[in-house]
């Protein structure tokens, strides 16, 4: 009875408001119009070509009888997507790493126990009201020359003296980069049976039900300075249980060039490939899967760093591209494309190869490059992409599972799973797609799949990014 009188009640005093106001005439009236939203248009990203939405069957429709491998295959489709025309150089990536370093020095430029010096900390916003410290980026860092003693102290502080050599260099164990990412597909997961508790004080959990348990990454710095890395298993108690934290140390490996080739000279490549202007425009590696996810961390806040987005508008974050992902852009959307470029050729008219791997034993110079090429060498395909057979193979977001074909959705298919500290290693590896310039024909073709540890860079992984990219069919 109650309900009911509240229900009648609630219809004189809407009429007596909507009647007070004085107004003849309704500005909307009685009909269903929608609340519609305030339209953007997206800008594109540096450096990205969008990819259109599409079908296609992934991995092998038929048997390879040659190398006795069965006929695996899945037909999905994925939504529009940027992607970069070309891997990650070495100079994008040395921004990534410069960024990191002035982060670390201002820091300690500020802290009591180097420069000592508090305004490299914003601490007041514009109001003079107090805010949380961040690092002030228009004051300069000091040059060498006009630095004082303990301005230099926190300086060198981040660099590292080969007391053989003599050699000075970045310290890459302190080189850490810290990131924050919240894991949206396991809160839409058990979203509402987390608020079902919130949404009611008295809520006791229904009668023998089990507790939602979850596992979440995160790490810290101990008190030796040690990186502490850790996967949390408990009950599921916050929206905070799906934020997850990590630190990476985030400099290449320039090891990989010998420990990928023990018997050979290429100790030259690890004082050099990341190091001299001349590679600037190469594929940077020695890069993990966990560094390549950091910098797409980083990217994305960068690039929000020097945008103002309208109030509402929310911009998509630079990512990994998926196996699915992958693959559709390189066979640019035709599933009888074997390679980027055609179904079976390797050649251009003229003789030449379309791309940059070891066509024959040995002969790794027959595209007249001896390890990788220069980003962009190479034609593109029909999306605009370079670079998607040989050169590097390429990190993608998903895990790995020699059935993984079979085990995703069919729509924007993605096989995720998040490897435990405490897990066995074998279980840490994600897909890489494109083979590289070491590989035969084989492993270059847009169908091959091979696997990697995602702790460990190689001379011969690299990746690119994408972003979803905000697009509406017509």
């Amino acid at each position: 009875m109650r309900k009911s009188l509240v229900s009648l009640l609630g219809i004189p005093m809407g009429f007596a408001l909507l009647s007070s106001c004085g107004a003849s005439r309704p500005t909307v009236g009685g009909e269903l119009v929608g609340a519609r939203l305030a339209s953007w248009s997206e800008p594109a990203p540096y450096g990205m070509v969008k990819i259109p939405r599409g079908h296609i069957i992934l991995g092998q429709k038929e048997a390879d009888t040659l190398w006795g491998e069965p006929a695996v295959s899945r037909a999905i489709s994925v939504d529009a997507f940027w992607m970069d025309r070309h891997e990650v150089t070495n100079a994008q990536y040395r921004q990534f790493v410069h960024y990191v370093r002035d982060s670390i020095i201002r820091e300690r430029l500020a802290d009591p126990a180097y420069g000592g010096d508090e305004t490299y900390k914003i601490t007041e916003d514009k109001y003079g009201e107090p805010i949380k410290p961040q690092l002030d980026w228009s004051r300069p860092i000091p040059s060498e020359k006009r630095a004082t003693d303990e301005e230099l102290k926190a300086i060198n502080s981040l660099y590292y003296t080969n007391p053989v050599t003599g050699e000075r260099s970045l310290d890459p164990r302190q080189l850490l980069y810290r990131y924050e990412v919240y894991d949206h597909r396991s809160a839409a997961l058990y979203r509402h049976q987390l608020r079902r508790p919130e949404g009611n004080p008295n809520w006791q959990g229904e009668a023998g039900q089990t507790p939602i348990m979850i596992a979440k990454d995160t790490a810290y710095i101990d008190q030796s300075g040690r990186v502490v890395r850790q996967t949390l298993t408990r009950e599921l108690k916050s929206e905070y249980d799906f934020l997850n934290t990590y630190i990476v140390p985030i400099y290449p490996d320039e090891s990989v060039w010998v420990n990928d080739f023990p018997n050979s000279t290429n100790e030259t490549y690890t004082r050099m490939y990341f190091n001299h202007p001349g590679y600037d425009d190469y594929p940077v590696v020695g890069i993990s899967w966990e560094q390549a996810q950091a910098f797409c961390s980083w990217r994305t806040m960068y690039y929000l760093m020097g945008v103002k987005l309208p109030e509402g508008q929310v911009a998509e974050a630079f990512r990994l591209p998926t196996e699915a992902e992958w693959e559709y852009a390189a066979r640019a959307g035709q599933t009888n494309l074997a390679y980027p470029w055609s179904a079976e050729d390797l050649r251009s008219d003229k003789g030449c190869l379309l791309g940059n791997f070891k066509p024959s034993d040995g002969d790794y110079t027959a595209d007249k490059h001896l390890i990788t090429a220069r980003v962009g060498s190479f034609n593109p395909n029909d999306y605009g992409l370079f670079d998607m057979a040989g050169n590097v193979a390429e990190w993608t977001s998903t895990s790995w599972s020699v059935s993984g074909l079979k085990q995703t959705d069919d729509v924007n298919p993605e096989l995720t799973y998040h490897a435990a500290q405490d897990d066995p290693h074998a279980r840490a590896k994600k897909v890489i797609k494109g083979g590289s310039w070491k590989d035969i024909a084989r492993y270059i073709r847009s169908n091959s799949r091979a696997s990697a540890f995602q702790d460990r860079g190689h001379s011969y992984i690299g990746f690119r990014c994408v972003r979803t990219a905000i697009d509406f069919g017509k």
